[in-house]
């Protein structure tokens, strides 16, 4: 029996241990959503990515059918998020919901964490990450023990790391987003174009699929700041469907 501290959770995480979630396997979400009197719907939606409409003391959530499932599961986790704090309706774009878009003191970044927690609840990915490397091979991994997407396992793993990292979606033109643990010095930020030497830049530019083997690289392609031209990093890069490249970007030896 895994021994928790109760008082550490996050609401999500409450709920989840309340449900004798001990291992990923068992986070059902359509259960939990229907033991919280919400019926879950996947199918065709447009203009939106998932949906929540409340009757009283019930509720339909509809989640699009044409998503992978982390996508899916991590919508589901955001409408439920708006269920059990806001109880009232929502219709929630693709850009409302993203464990990128989980800091903002916002109702749709509330529903994030929510659903960050719920489908990566920080009292089981913490033992599981361990002493494994930051890297997009172990987000990939996490991803696939907890049915989440790579993006919301590579943020999780970046944040819950005591190493100094930071993860970075860049499109062509621009950086899209970056998070960084607070490991990550202040004085560095991720350049906002894309290096041409980089992987990501193939991946972008290129099409290239499937994630880059991990590698070493002059710091100065991913960061600005102090002396960086000095320094090395270790990156790895994959082009997500939308055709953006997310990078994990980790400092030291």
């Amino acid at each position: 029996m895994m021994t928790v501290d109760l008082q550490t959770l996050s609401n999500a995480e409450r709920m989840l241990w309340d449900y004798g979630v001990s291992e990923p396997a068992h986070i059902d979400l359509e259960a939990i959503a229907f033991d919280l009197k919400a019926l879950v719907r996947y199918r065709k939606l447009d203009g939106c990515e998932a949906r929540l409409m409340v009757n009283g003391d019930r509720a339909l959530i509809s989640v699009s059918e044409s998503s992978n499932e982390g996508r899916q599961r991590f919508s589901l986790g955001h409408e439920l998020g708006h269920w059990v704090c806001d109880r009232s309706s929502f219709r929630c774009v693709s850009d409302d919901i993203g464990p990128q878009n989980a800091e903002a003191k916002t109702a749709e970044a509330a529903a994030n964490s929510f659903a960050s927690q719920l489908v990566l609840p920080d009292y089981l990915v913490r033992p599981w990450i361990g002493r494994r490397p930051i890297s997009l091979d172990t987000a990939a991994a996490l991803a696939k023990d907890f049915r989440a997407s790579l993006t919301a396992a590579a943020i999780k793993l970046v944040k819950r790391s005591n190493s100094p990292a930071c993860v970075a979606c860049h499109g062509q033109t621009r950086l899209n987003w970056f998070q960084k643990n607070r490991a990550f010095p202040a004085e560095y930020f991720v350049v906002r174009e894309l290096h041409a030497e980089t992987d990501a830049f193939s991946a972008v530019f290129g099409g290239i699929a499937g994630l880059s083997r991990a590698k070493r690289e002059p710091a100065m392609r991913w960061l600005t700041g102090p002396d960086v031209f000095k320094m090395s990093v270790q990156t790895q890069s994959v082009r997500l469907p939308d055709g953006s490249a997310l990078t994990i970007i980790a400092l030291g030896s």
